[in-house]
C-alpha cells in the first residue's frame, strides 16, 4: 500500500501521509464501528497514518484496542501512544505505517486541561530516515501553546540526532492558521496543506467542515506535492472529523 518508486540512491521518493481523528470510532450518527475507519483509510491507500482519539479497552467502546483493530484490518505495523492512563482504560493516538518503522519517543506533553502526547517515530524509506511526530494537542489555547513550544523544542523535533533528518509533524493540533500555536510552527516548518493544494480546506466538523484542525508539516527538506481532505459520505459518517492525505517528497 505504498507508492514508493526508486529510481537511483539519489532520487526523490514519494510518500502518502494521512492525518485522521477517528473520534474513538464513535461516528456522526453515534454509531461505534472502527470497520469503517480502516474502510476510509483503505481507500486511500497511504504509506503512513497517523490517529488521533483512540480509545484502548475502555468501557465507553466495549473495552477494545482499538489501534489494533484497525492496524489488523489494514494489515499494518502501529505504535500507540496512551496521552491517558485511567486504571486500565488508555486513550490516546497511533502511527501506523506498511513502511519498515521504530519507536524513538513516546511522551505527555505540558497540559493544564486534559492531558496531551505525542508519539515519534523513524521510518526507513529506501536509504533514508524519516521523522515522523503525531500529536493531539488540548482545546485550551494556553495548553496548545506550551505544547507546540515543548514539540519544537529540544526534546523533540529540535533534538540535534533528528536535525540531519527529514521531519514530519501531523496531527490535531486544535488551531487554525490564525491562531499564535499555528503561526508558531509555521515560522519553522512548512504547511503541506497550504503547500499542496491552492484552497486549502476545512476538515472539522466532518458535516460542514468549518474549521481548519487538522495538519501535516513538514521541514524543508521536504516538498508537498499534492494535498486533500477526503470528504466521500464515509468519511462524513466515520468520524466527526475529516481525514487530511498529504503527499510528499523526501
Amino acid at each position: 500500500m505504498n507508492d514508493l518508486t526508486p529510481v537511483g540512491s539519489l532520487s526523490p521518493r514519494r510518500l502518502k501521509i494521512l492525518t485522521y481523528n477517528v473520534h474513538s470510532c464513535i461516528g456522526t450518527d453515534r454509531k461505534l464501528d472502527p470497520a469503517r475507519i480502516a474502510d476510509v483509510i483503505a481507500a486511500l491507500e497511504p504509506d503512513v497514518i497517523g490517529l488521533q482519539e483512540l480509545d484502548v479497552g475502555r468501557n465507553r467502546t466495549g473495552g477494545t484496542d482499538q489501534a489494533h483493530e484497525i492496524a489488523t484490518l489494514l494489515r499494518m505495523e502501529y505504535h500507540f501512544h496512551a496521552a491517558l492512563n485511567l486504571a486500565e482504560e488508555r486513550y490516546g493516538d497511533a502511527i501506523l505505517t506498511t513502511l519498515p518503522a521504530k519507536m524513538i519517543k513516546a511522551d505527555v506533553l505540558p497540559s493544564f486541561g486534559e492531558q496531551r502526547g505525542a508519539l515519534a517515530v523513524e521510518l526507513s524509506v529506501g536509504d533514508r530516515s524519516v521523522q515522523i511526530v503525531n500529536t493531539h494537542l488540548g482545546l485550551r489555547s494556553r495548553d496548545r501553546r506550551a505544547q507546540m513550544a515543548a514539540l519544537l523544542g529540544e526534546d523533540w523535533l529540535s533534538q540535534p540526532a533528528w536535525s540531519c533528518k527529514p521531519r514530519i509533524l501531523i496531527g490535531d493540533l486544535n488551531s487554525t492558521p490564525l491562531t499564535r500555536t499555528y503561526k508558531s510552527l509555521a515560522a519553522v516548518y512548512r504547511d503541506a496543506h497550504a503547500a499542496g493544494h491552492p484552497r486549502p480546506r476545512a476538515t472539522f466538523p466532518s458535516r460542514f467542515p468549518l474549521l481548519r484542525l487538522d495538519h501535516v508539516f513538514i521541514s524543508p527538506d521536504v516538498k508537498a506535492v499534492d494535498a486533500q481532505v477526503v470528504s466521500t459520505p464515509l468519511a462524513r459518517l466515520a468520524s466527526d472529523h475529516l481525514p487530511l492525505l498529504v503527499t510528499v517528497e523526501v
